[in-house]
C-alpha cells in the first residue's frame, strides 16, 4: 500500500521539473470507452495515471468530471483534442485528492469553469497532509480552484442535458459528491465507488466507512436501476456492481466491528483477515490487511 503511493507522491512532488513525473508516466496511455448518449469515460492503460475522467461531448462542447494527476494533462489534453468539440468548458471535481485535480490549473487557466462543493476549494487554496501515506501538498494555485461552488447541489445545463452534482458528505472525504447525466443515465460517483477494489478513505478529511456505506446505500436508492456507472477507480460498471460495493462495504465492515466488539487487537483482526471471497478485491493500492486498517481507525474515531 505504501509502496505504490510513494510511487503516485514521486510524481507529484517532482512533477514541476516534469522529470520524474515524464519518466513515471511516458507509458502510460489513455483509452476513451463510449459510456452512453453524450458520455464517454478516459481511463489509464498502463499504469496509475489518477481517477476515471466523465467527458460529456456535444453541440455545446466539453464537460469534464475530474482531471487525472498532473503528469497526465498533456495526454489527457491530446485525448480531449480529438473529440473535435473545442476546449473544455466546465469541470466538475468530484472531491480534491491529487490524482482527481492534477490538470486543475492547466484547464482553469484556459477559462474553464470549475465545479465543486464548498469544501473542495477551501482544501484545495491551502496546503494539506496525508498523513496515511506520508505526503505533504501543497496549496493550489488560483487558476486551479473552483469558481462555482455550492453546498448541498448544483445544476449544469450542458449538451442537451441536465447534469446534476450532488454532495455525498463525510463518505469518501467531507467534499464529495456524484455527478448524474439525466438523459444519459450515467451516473459518475468518483471515489465513492471503487469498482470490486478495496477503497482509500480519507479519516483525514472527514471521510468515514460508514458515511461512505451510507452515501452508496442512498446512490442505489436514488439513481435508476438500468444507469451505466462510472467508478473513480476501476473498471466502468452498473448498478449491479455499485450494489456489490455497498455489500463488501458492510459486510466487511461489520466483520471488524464485531472483533472489535470481542477484544480483538487491530493486529489479531488483520492475522484473522477477511472471508476468501473479498480477496478479489486486493490490488496495489489496497491488500486485506490495509483494508482492515482502514474500516479498525474509522470505527475508532
Amino acid at each position: 500500500m505504501k509502496s505504490f503511493f510513494f510511487k503516485v507522491f514521486i510524481v507529484i512532488s517532482c512533477c514541476s521539473s516534469n522529470l520524474v513525473g515524464a519518466q513515471e508516466t511516458s507509458k502510460i496511455m489513455i483509452e476513451a470507452t463510449h459510456v452512453a448518449g453524450n458520455v464517454s469515460v478516459l481511463m489509464g492503460v498502463g499504469g496509475f495515471s489518477g481517477g476515471n475522467v466523465g467527458v460529456s461531448a456535444g453541440e455545446d462542447g466539453l464537460l469534464i468530471i475530474d482531471d487525472k494527476l498532473a503528469p497526465m494533462s498533456e495526454k489527457l489534453e491530446a485525448k480531449l483534442a480529438a473529440m473535435n468539440k473545442g476546449d473544455v468548458k466546465f469541470l466538475i471535481n468530484t472531491h480534491w485528492h491529487f490524482d482527481h485535480t492534477g490538470a486543475n490549473a492547466v484547464f482553469g487557466s484556459k477559462k474553464a469553469i470549475i465545479v465543486a462543493h464548498e469544501n473542495v476549494r477551501k482544501l484545495l487554496e491551502s496546503p494539506q497532509e496525508l498523513k496515511a501515506f506520508k505526503m505533504k501538498l501543497p496549496a493550489s494555485p488560483k487558476a486551479a480552484l473552483p469558481t462555482i461552488t455550492f453546498k448541498q447541489s448544483a445544476s449544469v445545463h450542458f449538451n442537451g442535458e441536465e447534469i446534476q452534482v450532488i454532495h455525498m458528505p463525510n463518505g469518501h472525504t467531507d467534499g464529495d459528491s456524484v455527478i448524474y447525466f439525466t438523459k444519459s443515465n450515467v451516473l459518475h460517483m468518483g471515489d465513492h465507488f471503487f469498482n470490486h477494489l478495496f477503497p482509500f478513505i480519507d479519516l483525514e478529511h472527514g471521510g468515514s466507512v460508514k458515511g461512505m456505506a451510507r452515501n452508496v446505500a442512498q446512490a442505489i436508492e436514488r439513481f435508476p436501476a438500468d444507469a451505466k456507472v462510472i467508478p473513480g477507480h476501476g473498471a466502468l460498471g452498473d448498478m449491479e456492481d455499485l450494489k456489490a460495493f455497498h455489500e463488501m462495504l458492510v459486510a466487511t465492515t461489520k466483520i471488524v466491528e464485531d472483533q472489535m466488539k470481542a477484544g480483538k487487537s487491530l493486529e489479531q483482526i488483520q492475522v484473522a483477515g477477511l472471508p476468501e471471497k473479498w480477496d478479489s478485491w486486493q490490488w496495489e493500492f489496497f491488500d486485506t490487511k490495509g483494508w482492515i486498517g482502514i474500516v479498525h481507525t474509522s470505527l475508532s474515531m
